[in-house]
């Protein structure tokens, strides 16, 4: 029975003059809230701390006696609305005992609470330690590692084949796994051929032991085509139904989706260790570009953008894939007034710059033709390449 405002009396009046001075109690306890004693006079204010005090460990109570008694004296407590009933001296006498029990039980439960605190630390120290251990099971050292031991783990590392050798020469081998690789330019410049091409090469076997594997495609903009793949492979001499069941194709519609997608890679990931070889998504900024807008929303997006980031370079180096991202151009203003040949720039600022580990210029060219560009690199120097986009994917250009 729940206890709101004033306690109903159903009672005869000798029946409470019989069972004046006795405690009841209700069965739900009062929230450990302390009460406003501005609300009363202060020669009540120790019986009121004391009800408040004993209502923190005991049911809410209330006192009854009969109107022969003097009169009723209402106490308001504070706590979910509830109210204390105070009718006799006796019911005082009995409820300031209770004030000093009360006092005893509030020194017992902050004792308890210095031990639960105590243990927390443990468990968290605990935890910690627990957490370091799972980054060992996974492949990741802690702690520091010689320049040497580096090497010999950098020697996992494969590239995947762009379709083109000098495509491929400007890039070192092709592709690099446990890196993210950006390739950025203007529409028409190769971006999603060169996405429906590594979907091909990345299942053909490589050099220095590459076996090929499966790959997942992340779409936000509705330009992956199931039937470019089939041509693509004409061209390496595969079989179709077998290329397209090794792409796992995802079509992303906003930019929370995008992230949540990242959720289901990871786990993939996990569950088909090492089957796995790359993640592309084309493009990483267009749904960015329209969640947020404005440079009220900028903040909040560059924040996304570097938890996704984040993401996916963790992702890379967990399970040793490669990371294929491609990325929009926005026109810059102020490139104008510092008279720069090319007035635009990528999109997705020092956040998106900082974050990839190999990003790719791409231009157009005469033609077929596009030109390749080392625009940032932490091993290759800069350079260029011209390739071509021809029915079967990415290629050589012809001279």
């Amino acid at each position: 029975m729940v206890c709101s405002g004033r306690v109903p009396v159903t009672q005869p009046m000798s029946a409470q003059r019989s069972t004046a001075g006795r405690l009841c109690s209700c069965t739900q306890q009062i929230a450990p809230r302390a009460p406003k004693n501005g609300c009363i006079s202060s020669q009540r204010s120790l019986l009121l701390n004391g009800f408040a005090m004993f209502a923190h460990f005991q049911p809410c109570i209330w006192f009854s006696a009969g109107c022969d008694d003097w009169n009723a004296l209402s106490l308001h407590c504070t706590s979910n609305g509830r109210r204390i009933w105070l009718i006799t001296k006796a019911s005082i006498r009995e409820c300031t005992n209770r004030y000093f029990i009360a006092c005893s039980f509030t020194m017992k439960a902050m004792e308890d609470q210095v031990v639960q605190e105590e243990s927390g630390y443990q468990d968290d120290e605990e935890s910690f330690f627990q957490d370091i251990d799972l980054l060992q099971k996974h492949g990741i050292e802690p702690g520091f590692l010689t320049a040497f031991e580096y090497s010999q783990k950098r020697k996992m590392v494969f590239h995947i084949t762009t379709g083109s050798q000098e495509f491929d020469k400007l890039l070192g081998g092709g592709i690099e796994s446990m890196a993210i690789t950006e390739a950025f330019g203007e529409f028409r410049t190769g971006k999603t051929q060169l996405s429906h091409t590594l979907c091909v090469t990345a299942q053909l076997p490589g050099p220095d032991g590459y076996t090929g594997g499966k790959i997942i495609f992340i779409d936000t903009e509705n330009t992956f085509r199931p039937d470019r793949l089939r041509d693509i492979a004409d061209r390496f001499n595969v079989d179709h139904d077998a290329v397209l069941d090794n792409v796992l194709y995802a079509r992303a519609y906003t930019s929370e989706h995008q992230m949540e997608l990242l959720d289901y890679v990871a786990a993939k990931f996990h569950e088909e260790a090492g089957i796995f070889k790359l993640l592309i998504i084309d493009s990483i900024m267009a749904l960015f570009r329209v969640d947020f807008s404005g440079r009220g929303e900028l903040a909040e997006r560059q924040q996304k953008l570097a938890q996704m980031l984040s993401r996916l370079q963790k992702i890379s180096e967990e399970y040793n894939v490669a990371v294929f991202v491609t990325n929009q151009m926005t026109a810059d203003p102020g490139a104008t007034m510092t008279f720069q040949a090319d007035p635009k720039k990528p999109v997705g600022g020092h956040i998106l710059a900082h974050a990839s580990t190999t990003r790719i210029s791409l231009r157009k060219g005469r033609g077929e033709l596009r030109i390749a560009k080392i625009y940032d690199s932490p091993e290759m120097p800069e350079n260029e390449a011209t390739f071509a986009i021809t029915p079967g994917g990415i290629g050589d250009a012809k001279e």
